[in-house]
């Protein structure tokens, strides 16, 4: 903790209410402009996918924004304090193959259940009621342990910055997402995380040219390699070649990532916003939104750390760094206070205020994916399934609404208690895999494998859970000699539960799968799930329901759609394959076998690297959505200005929007479907 907070309370309220509420108002209007000028209803489709017509750039922003979670940018820092430059890489790579691997499963996802709102759907429409539940309860523990991340992390940041209330931060910082939320639905959600994807490359590129270009203390890659090297000698690494930071050599650092791939799978597989992004998508657009997003978020973690953790390294020597003469307490580490107490060592407040506006993006961004997936699983897999399958568009609605506020309200809740009971973000972040993962691979074998049978996709998931359980908690109790957070919490039991809960299902599935007789699925039921029926609110609304995106229905253009996404299946298989190979073994592996230790030279190009792909990013996930959307922005802003000046009326409900393409007059709307 800093000894004393940089920033007023004032501050943090200020941030923390006064911008969520600036973000609520902004999209309020957002939605007011989007129903009067782009002819876009919030029915309860709208409200869920978007009217399934989001382009590929607005896809790969949300998804960088969403996978950019409080723990994104202060995990990846705390690995790199503690293990040196290999920590950011291990982080980076081990949580982008998932991402990249999730595009085999969006198209997929798409081809077979073109109509489905959640994963969930189709893990009921293949197996029924009891899977169906048992995946439910899967899918709200990895929402649950991803928001309690956010909130824990977020609150622990701006409590160190400003002194506010840990209780406080964690019941505020969702106040303006559950309102723009509720008001934009999933679209919404889809045009903040755009925003705060911009915001926050924009602040990581800002602290990357402070340390390695302007800064008094540090100023370029030559002098923090220098220091690192003086720090390294003060406190050696153990299990790092030579003791150093600047080696990818690393034993912690390979057991870190180890258990990073394996959480990283759980919450990514089994995170039904993930899969909300993908319907979301217009059908052609998943597969480039899915691999331009996952290849554009790799710089985020890998520069961030690699620039404040380093930074941390190097400065704590110096009079500037807040707990000078002390290095960074481990609970702190732990809680991710190693990137603002980096940053207030190189900008002093300036530095507070933009990991502030910093964590606050990552968090609120993030959170109103978690808002939409929890909400949708409610609506739609246990309201609209079990209690009232006759629900109307109104009801649908109403439903989504109440559970977006309910789950925040429970989560911050629950959050403050974990607070109280001393759980860091950290150790969350470690825990998530023992307690999903064993669910991520009969889920991914529910899309790709027709032989996958109700035994195996029903019973792994528990017995692979029960199986991590004994094997982290026996593990703590055999290392520490007792089940404290501190022994439950270190790498060993940790990886040891994590390692259990992914491979585990490697044996439980076959087995049950051939002990019981494969099912050889014929995928049929899969596209007999069906939309929500918006037809009153339509009418309430004097619109005709298949002139609204997401609600008209072209055969011609479903079989088209089926052909397209079929090729994007066999490449996304290949492509996804390759980019995991060279991330996870063809660049890090070699240099982690030599025990290689950077020269000058080489950590300056490390460096440089890290700070080109970050712009590459920029470009792909700032400049290229706006530049797709430009047609749609265009004419939505004439209009506007007509309608304000009084030289014109909003267009008449004969022109349709597709997502952010261009304009649609009625009568073509089935050619456009075809394109």
């Amino acid at each position: 903790m800093l000894s004393a907070p940089p920033l007023s309370q004032g501050v943090g309220y200020g941030v923390v209410v006064g911008l969520g509420f600036a973000f609520a108002f902004a999209m309020i209007l957002t939605t007011f402009v989007l129903k009067r000028y782009n002819y876009e209803l919030q029915t309860s489709e709208m409200f869920s996918t978007a009217g399934r017509t989001v382009k590929s750039g607005l896809v790969a922003s949300a998804v960088v924004s969403s996978w950019t979670w409080a723990a994104t940018l202060l995990q990846s820092s705390s690995v790199a304090y503690q293990y040196g430059v290999s920590g950011p890489f291990w982080y980076a790579s081990g949580a982008t193959v998932q991402i990249i691997l999730f595009a085999t499963i969006a198209i997929e996802l798409k081809r077979r259940a073109p109509n489905a709102h959640t994963f969930l759907e189709v893990i009921r429409a293949r197996y029924g009621a009891v899977t169906h539940i048992v995946f439910m309860v899967f899918g709200l523990f990895t929402n649950i342990l991803v928001t309690s991340m956010l909130l824990t992390g977020g609150s622990a940041v701006v409590t160190s910055l400003t002194g506010m209330s840990t209780a406080a931060a964690c019941f505020l910082l969702p106040v303006g997402v559950v309102l723009y939320t509720m008001f934009g639905g999933i679209k919404a959600t889809f045009l903040t995380d755009y925003a705060h994807t911009v915001v926050i490359l924009v602040i990581l590129l800002m602290f990357a040219f402070t340390t390695y270009a302007t800064n008094v203390n540090l100023g370029s890659p030559s002098k923090v390699f220098d220091l690192l090297q003086e720090a390294a000698k003060r406190h050696p690494v153990e299990g790092n070649a030579g003791g150093s930071y600047l080696t990818m050599r690393s034993k912690d650092g390979a057991i870190f990532f180890v258990i990073n791939i394996v959480g990283n799978f759980g919450t990514v597989f089994m995170d039904n916003g993930y899969y909300n992004k993908a319907i979301a998508a217009s059908p052609v657009d998943a597969l480039p939104g899915y691999i331009m997003g996952g290849l554009s978020w790799f710089a985020i973690p890998w520069l961030a750390a690699t620039t404040m953790g380093l930074a941390a390294l190097a400065l704590e020597s110096n009079p500037v760094f807040p707990t000078y003469p002390n290095r960074i307490a481990p609970a702190d580490v732990s809680a991710g206070l190693v990137l603002p107490t980096a940053a207030v060592a190189l900008l002093g407040s300036g530095g507070a205020v933009a990991t502030l506006l910093l964590v606050f993006m990552a968090v609120t961004s993030a959170m109103s994916a978690e808002l939409i997936a929890v909400s949708s699983i409610f609506t739609y897999d246990l309201y609209q399934t079990y209690i009232n399958p006759r629900a109307t568009g109104k009801q649908l609605i109403y439903m989504s609404h109440s559970m977006v506020i309910g789950f925040a309200v429970a989560m911050a809740a629950w959050s403050t208690g974990l607070y109280y009971i001393g759980i860091s973000m950290g150790y969350l972040y470690l825990l998530m895999g023992v307690i999903i993962s064993s669910a991520v691979l009969p889920a991914t074998l529910t899309l790709m494998w027709s032989k996958q049978n109700w035994y195996a996709a029903t019973f792994t998931p528990i017995l692979g859970f029960i199986c991590s359980l004994i094997a982290w908690l026996v593990t703590a109790q055999k290392e520490g000699g007792e089940l404290t957070v501190a022994t439950t919490g270190a790498n060993i039991p940790m990886l040891a539960g994590n390692v259990v809960a992914l491979l585990s299902p490697l044996v439980f599935v076959p087995v049950l799968t051939y002990a019981f007789g494969p099912q050889n699925y014929d995928w049929v039921s899969m596209k007999a799930i069906r939309r929500g029926d918006d037809h009153d609110l339509a009418v309430a609304a004097n619109v005709d329901i298949e002139l609204i995106p997401g609600e008209r229905h072209n055969t011609a253009g479903e079989e088209e759609e089926q052909v397209k996404l079929l090729k994007a299946s066999r490449i996304a298989r290949w492509m996804t394959l390759g980019m995991t190979l060279a991330l996870l073994i063809l660049w890090p592996m070699p240099m982690y076998g030599s025990g290689y230790v950077f020269s000058k030279k080489f950590f300056t190009g490390w460096v440089v690297v890290g700070i080109l792909w970050m712009f590459c990013s920029s470009f792909a996930v700032g400049l290229y959505p706006l530049w797709e959307g430009r047609k749609t922005s265009v004419r939505t802003f004439k209009a506007v200005w007509m309608d304000v000046t009084g030289r014109g009326q909003p267009a008449k409900r004969g022109v349709v929007t597709e997502g952010e393409g261009t304009d649609t007059p009625t009568e073509a709307v089935s050619e456009k479907v075809k394109m």
